[in-house]
């Protein structure tokens, strides 16, 4: 199995400690994002775990041309970088132009493919050329295994430094659903898996103009997926989801996000083995 390391000792590993990806779904202000990081910071040093914080400049993919998507690149690279000075953790977005890889990578610690572009070759290949790690969201539309098939896109500029996430498989009309084999399925490339637990649960346009969700099933898939033994758990955050801007519906309320981790780490402790 592969081990991806971000930077210092964090590595992701599918045989190492359950690493989390964390934040809210968009930038909305700096401080804002000093506020969201400082509790997960906080969690993390009374629960012990490492994270990277995640929130996006842009969200290009919104239900509606009305909706909030953002502070933009520039403004909300650089928030990120703020937010990486201030508390040492890692830190990632997703990008939707090959434009924007080479500007990223000044700034970001992972490139996120989001699953909508999952199989854009150029965005690939422009993504594996700045020799960051890449995860790559499967597309709702894409069976696991030919996750082989995007890997191989990433690794032929020569960047091996490869995450798999999952987050839910098309079910019907504005419905998802999470197929678990497909995170052994996917450790089969030995690249490390993550499991997207809040956008599983979305409700894609659900709403109408804008997506839907239900947070109330975060934790059942979340528990079930760390027992195959994966390197991470993706999971959004707002102090108020009733007032994000965008994925409130599926997104963990900042307040019972520490009991969850708690949760999942004995989880985690108990498929690799580990004594508690």
């Amino acid at each position: 199995m592969k081990k991806i390391k971000i930077i210092n000792e964090f590595i992701f590993s599918n045989e190492l400690d359950l690493k989390f990806i964390l934040g809210p779904c968009q930038i909305q202000s700096k401080s804002h994002a000093f506020e969201i990081c400082s509790e997960i910071d906080k969690l993390s040093k009374k629960l012990d775990f490492k994270y990277v914080y995640k929130s996006s400049f842009d969200k290009a993919n919104r239900s509606s041309h009305k909706s909030k998507r953002g502070v933009g690149i520039k403004k909300g690279l650089e928030i990120l970088a703020m937010v990486k000075d201030k508390f040492g953790c890692p830190v990632t977005s997703d990008i939707h132009e090959m434009s924007q890889c080479n500007i990223a990578k000044e700034y970001i610690d992972i490139i996120q493919i989001p699953a909508f572009l999952c199989r854009q070759t150029d965005l690939l290949l422009e993504a594996g050329k700045t020799n960051l790690p890449v995860n790559i969201k499967k597309g709702q539309f894409l069976s696991p295994w030919e996750m082989e098939n995007v890997c191989k896109k990433i690794s032929f500029t020569g960047n091996k430094k490869i995450l798999l996430t999952e987050r839910g498989t098309t079910f019907g009309y504005n419905n998802l659903v999470s197929d678990m084999r497909s995170l052994p399925i996917m450790k089969k490339t030995g690249y490390p898996v993550i499991f997207d637990a809040t956008h599983s649960v979305q409700l894609p346009g659900g709403d109408g103009n804008k997506s839907g969700g239900q947070f109330e099933f975060v934790e059942v898939l979340a528990k079930a997926a760390v027992t195959s033994s994966i390197s991470g758990l993706f999971m959004e955050t707002h102090e108020n989801p009733k007032n994000a801007p965008s994925d409130g519906p599926n997104m963990v309320p900042l307040r019972d996000l520490g009991k969850l981790i708690h949760c999942l780490k004995l989880y985690d402790n108990l498929s690799k083995n580990k004594l508690i």
